[in-house]
């Protein structure tokens, strides 16, 4: 019955038939992802596989942190924009003069006390650039609007308390005249929620839990979820024991995709808290799911629950990559969701409608995804049950892909997953709740997936549901992925090799070895020279990169939460740094 359902996408005739995205400058990258679409391909093509060989370093710059680089490098108005970790300083290069000097430095000073209460290390994943302003977070959850070109602030907005455990890490995304921002803190007890501010004051506009009463979630006569098991009043209360949901997690930090012809929001919820699952029975409302929500309003549209009463914290959080296809002759706009749960969703998202979920990596969580009922068949043996170790837990739980953002070529109608081969022992345990420290009650210890190699990138194919190619790499992949219009992708290692492939074969074009280890996302532009640039931040951290970034002790086996077990090489492969790396043609 499980492989019927995995191979359920073969009764249809599936063709890419573009992409649903808005069309920026093709010369500048304004977000994290390039569009709403968040599919981070270039239309660019001076840069090719032909050529890509004699790609060279044009220039370097320092950041001065030395905390995991997670941010996408930002292009626009000849000038590159940077954001790094804590203490989360701007800086904005200049392109038109040798060296890109800095115009301009801004530095937030966030409250030093969030510092111990970021999850994984203190990173961010980036800005947006808009109508010659330049919108970030700081850790301590504060956004700010400045002037691109001058770097004044124009307005600081504080919507969360890090004396809950409450950080934000994510970048925000900018639809009309809303600013949307997300929280961290799912592993403190935090309540998630997503928030729209005025993009000219600053001012809350409004804010949709992920668990709490309809009210709270947002959701009134407009919320047509596809599945049955997400109708009904309230579930964001029934589906938890007592007042669980008001520490319930289900954080929101994850990348936004958005749709300007359907006007849907379109974006992951986190894992809920605690970790140990027996405390929190139920299917517990809305945590690790999908939304999509009217971006004016913040009303919810629909939901689909990826990983219902999550057991490994599996989360939602991945991006969505929009694109369109054409399913049994009809055109169909959907969503490509690759999750940690090990599957490669793709869910029409005008429905929330589930039409293929395909494993992308090993799993022994579960069994398969029921398109009738939408439901993950969890594997009854991978079940944490207090006072015992249960083994072979496969995917780990930082997933088959964690926050590293995949990329989809129109060229080659191929998404790139940069993702990892990791399984984990669990033991769980009863754990309480204190205000500003950790909830989570799960001990990890994480080892390589099978084969041994712990990293992998992966061409798929949503079309016929498939991977066209994979390249397996000794390390997890945790940066992001690039496509360009010259049928080449890039990505880093987390040994410092940033490496270009060819898009059809993957066979490896090109690499340079960087001063740490690379887990930020790469983007290009042209240059006011009118050549084309590849850029991206080294800087090992995040999740897995906190062994070196933290010093971590790898002789305990659970440090990390679990990765000191599965990384103790990472130290003798990589050291700890921070600055960009900016590529172009001799």
């Amino acid at each position: 019955m499980a492989l019927r359902v995995l191979l359920a996408i073969g009764l249809f005739t599936v063709t890419a038939v573009g992409a649903a995205q808005e069309t920026p400058d093709a010369g500048n990258w304004t977000m994290p992802a390039r569009d709403y679409a968040n599919t981070r391909f270039s239309p660019l093509e001076q840069i090719n596989a032909s050529n890509v060989g004699t790609l060279k370093l044009a220039w370097t710059f320092s950041t001065g942190v030395l905390r995991g680089h997670e941010a996408a490098p930002i292009v626009a108005d000849n000038t590159l924009f940077i954001v790094t970790p804590y203490p989360n300083l701007v800086y904005a290069l200049d392109l038109t003069q040798p060296g890109a000097p800095v115009k301009w430095k801004f530095s937030p000073n966030p409250v030093s006390s969030a510092q111990g209460v970021a999850c994984c290390d203190l990173v961010n994943r980036g800005a947006v650039w808009s109508n010659g302003r330049l919108f970030f977070n700081a850790l301590d959850n504060q956004t700010f609007a400045l002037d691109a070109r001058t770097g004044t602030e124009l307005w600081r907005a504080r919507l969360g308390d890090i004396r809950h455990g409450e950080t934000m890490t994510m970048a925000p995304l900018i639809v009309k005249d809303r600013v949307l921002v997300g929280n961290s803190g799912g592993e403190y007890g935090v309540r998630g929620w997503l928030t729209a501010l005025d993009a000219n004051t600053g001012r809350m506009v409004w804010r949709a839990y992920s668990t709490g009463p309809d009210s709270d979630v947002l959701i009134g006569p407009s919320f047509r979820p596809f599945y049955p098991s997400d109708r009904g009043k309230d579930l964001g209360t029934s589906t938890w024991p007592g007042e669980a949901w008001k520490i319930g997690g289900g954080t929101v930090w994850g990348f936004i995709s958005y749709d300007p012809t359907l006007d849907l929001l379109f974006y992951g919820t986190a894992n809920p808290g605690p970790w140990n699952p027996t405390q929190r029975p139920g299917d517990n409302k809305w945590t690790s799911g999908l939304f999509a929500r009217d971006p004016a309003s913040g009303e919810a549209r629909w939901f689909y629950q990826l990983s219902p009463h999550d057991l490994h914290d599996y989360d939602g959080v991945n991006e969505n990559i929009l694109i369109d296809v054409a399913i049994g002759g009809s055109p169909r706009r959907v969503i490509v969701h690759p999750d940690r749960n090990g599957y490669v969703y793709v869910i029409d998202r005008e429905r929330g409608e589930v039409l293929s979920a395909t494993p992308f990596a090993p799993i022994t969580t579960s069994t398969g995804v029921d398109l009738q009922t939408g439901r993950l068949r969890y594997a009854p043996d991978k079940d944490p049950q207090p006072g015992r170790t249960v083994r072979d837990i496969c995917p780990a739980s930082p997933g088959a892909k964690d926050w590293q953002p995949a990329a989809y070529s129109p060229r080659t109608r191929l998404v790139y997953i940069p993702h990892q081969n990791l399984c984990q022992d669990a033991e769980t345990a009863q754990t309480s709740y204190i205000a500003g420290t950790p909830y989570v009650g799960a001990t990890l210890k994480m080892k390589p997936g099978p084969g041994g190699k712990r990293g992998r990138v992966t061409a798929w194919d949503p079309a016929a549901a498939k991977a066209a190619w994979t390249i397996d790499e000794d390390l997890p992949v945790w940066s992001g992925a690039l496509a360009t219009a010259g049928d080449v992708v890039f990505y880093g290692a987390m040994d410092g090799w940033f490496k270009a492939v060819d898009a059809k074969t993957g066979k490896l074009l090109w690499q340079f070895k960087t001063g740490s280890g690379i887990v930020g996302q790469p983007t290009s532009y042209r240059g006011p020279d009118g050549k084309q640039y590849i850029a991206v931040l080294s800087g090992v951290g995040g999740w897995a990169g906190t062994v070196v970034a933290n010093d971590i002790d790898t002789r305990d086996q659970t440090a990390a939460t679990g990765f000191a077990n599965v990384l103790p090489d990472l130290k003798q492969k990589t050291q700890k740094g921070g600055a960009l790396y900016v590529f172009s043609l001799p």
